[in-house]
């Protein structure tokens, strides 16, 4: 919908591919659902959810056996975004490289998009 011709929506980077692809396979879904969500101290939080079925109206993007759809009204708010898997000694996780965020609060967990991009 927001898409580039020849360019994808984001990119997953190659561990991040990894873990989406064994947590399909795990329980037989077929992806996973990338959105935001008002809340948080910043305003938008980013939620992701299993995917049985892939809605139409979906943006789908898939990468070394990993499959994301991306919720149409998250669509505009994430174009750009670099999905990354990490681990570290306390956690490990999904990360979030998104070019349209403005602001993040201290946790991590909660986002502040650019005013004009929540306007169109």
């Amino acid at each position: 919908m927001f898409g580039i011709p020849g360019k994808q929506a984001i990119s997953i980077t190659p561990k991040a591919a990894g873990q989406i692809a064994k947590l399909m396979a795990k329980d037989g879904h077929e992806g996973l659902r990338i959105g935001v969500k008002k809340g948080g101290c910043a305003g938008m939080e980013y939620t992701m959810e299993y995917v049985t079925e892939i809605n139409p109206l979906d943006e789908v993007v898939e990468t070394d056996g990993a499959r994301v759809m991306i919720a149409p009204m998250a669509q505009m708010f994430l174009f750009g975004t670099e999905v990354d898997y990490e681990t570290t000694l306390l956690e490990s996780g999904f990360k979030f490289k998104n070019p349209n965020v403005t602001e993040a609060c201290g946790c991590g967990e909660s986002i502040k998009f650019d005013e004009t991009l929540a306007a169109k």
